[in-house]
């Protein structure tokens, strides 16, 4: 059985039990949170696609922890033009265990 939801501007394709990275929740690690926005539900042959959203459907989790994610180099640079700028980035994300898919 596997949902596909929506999370942070983006959708995720969980199963029960997987940890899945989203963008920063506002949770504390052990907190329980819970996705309406579900897009998407197959448990074997049986599959229920909602327009957008399935009426009723949710998906829930266990928040196991926020941190930030490895630094990427933001390079602007003009040649000949004596430009050159590097900005360094680390985005928040949070972990969650996913403990529960309802249709």
């Amino acid at each position: 059985m596997f949902a596909v939801f929506a999370s942070g501007g983006k959708q995720h394709r969980v199963t029960e039990g997987e940890i899945v990275r989203l963008e920063l929740l506002d949770a504390e690690p052990g907190q329980e949170v819970v996705f309406d926005k579900v897009l998407m539900v197959a448990d074997g042959d049986k599959v229920a696609v909602g327009a957008p959203y399935l009426e009723g459907g949710k998906v829930t989790g266990e928040v196991v922890g926020n941190d930030r994610a490895r630094k990427i180099r933001v390079i602007k640079f003009k040649r000949r033009k004596d430009y050159r700028r590097t900005q360094g980035h680390r985005q928040w994300y949070t972990d969650v265990k996913i403990t529960g898919i309802d249709a």
